[in-house]
């Protein structure tokens, strides 16, 4: 009887001492998953950090749902070599599970030098980026931004068994190869175009295979609220790079953008341009959010100062 109600007390603290984490959940935790990744092939990984998904032949999601940015890299597979588009937060060993999709040689391309995207670009000794002093500068790392992403109300779940929080930070990387817009990047039976969209930073680029109608969007589009409030965004520079994004839409057949859902209609692309355009001209009223303001449009929104 004693050992029951010994039982009966500890089950009575457990519940206690948990009721009130599972109350400060964050929000956006609570909507996971999106329905979107439903419709998706999963793909099994030993790391739970990831999820990993395959979008087309070659084509692999690598998405990181337990931190707030829900940031998207992309392992792009050719005949003779692969590209991974992003390197993801750094949390988790993005190279190891590269390594268990492809065995050919992987390189790295940057959609932008946000902490976000390149952390574990140092992992990698074959690196391609933006000719730009904003890719300089953040190849040498930082700590700064890398910690503001472990704030409590930024992850959903636990961290990865081993992760340091406190050493946590951007590590710096070494550029072997610098790239510029139009430059092309073939894998063997697959191109990649260069396609610069300044704007969201300096160094933003698009991918453009265009053989088999794919757009890697990067930050300059994704379904939510697209941020472009940091002192580096351009926003005349983000309205040029967009229309030329969106005169690609006629041509392409899915758009894989870097944060939140993996895939995207094309037709967003000239819907995006109309809303800014709208925006510019004060014809839309924003929402107060975190400080900033918000612009809402079917499936996104733009997040300003």
């Amino acid at each position: 009887m004693k050992r029951l109600s010994l039982l009966f007390l500890a089950l009575f603290v457990l519940i206690c001492v948990t009721s009130p984490l599972a109350a400060q959940q964050a929000e956006w935790c609570k909507n996971l998953p999106r329905p979107a990744y439903s419709k998706l092939e999963r793909v099994p990984t030993a790391d739970p950090w990831f999820e990993l998904y395959r979008i087309r032949p070659g084509v692999f999601a690598i998405y990181e749902p337990h931190q707030l940015e829900e940031v998207i890299s992309y392992l792009i597979v050719g005949g003779n070599r692969a590209v991974l588009f992003d390197t993801g937060m750094g949390i988790s060993n993005i190279q190891a599970v590269v390594a268990g999709l492809t065995k050919l040689p992987v390189s790295v391309v940057n959609s932008h030098t946000h902490n976000d995207h390149v952390g574990d670009n140092w992992r990698f000794s074959d690196i391609y980026g933006m000719d730009t002093d904003f890719t300089r500068t953040n190849a040498r790392g930082s700590k700064e931004d890398a910690q503001a992403e472990l704030a409590p109300d930024e992850i959903c779940g636990a961290l990865p068994a081993g992760f340091d929080a406190k050493a946590y930070a951007t590590k710096p990387f070494h550029i072997t190869h610098w790239l510029h817009n139009g430059d092309k990047i073939d894998l063997g039976g697959r191109t990649l175009q260069v396609i610069g969209t300044p704007g969201h930073t300096p160094d933003a680029i698009a991918l453009l295979d265009e053989k088999n109608g794919l757009l890697f969007t990067g930050d300059s589009f994704y379904l939510g609220p697209i941020y472009l409030y940091r002192p580096e965004t351009d926003l005349d520079a983000y309205v040029v790079s967009m229309q030329k994004l969106a005169a690609l839409a006629p041509h392409l057949q899915l758009l894989l953008p870097s944060h939140n859902t993996p895939v995207a209609d094309p037709g967003y692309l000239p819907k995006a341009v109309a809303a800014m355009r709208q925006v510019r001209r004060g014809e839309v009223k924003p929402v107060a959010k975190d400080g900033k303001h918000e612009y809402m449009f079917e499936g996104f929104s733009f997040l300003m100062q």
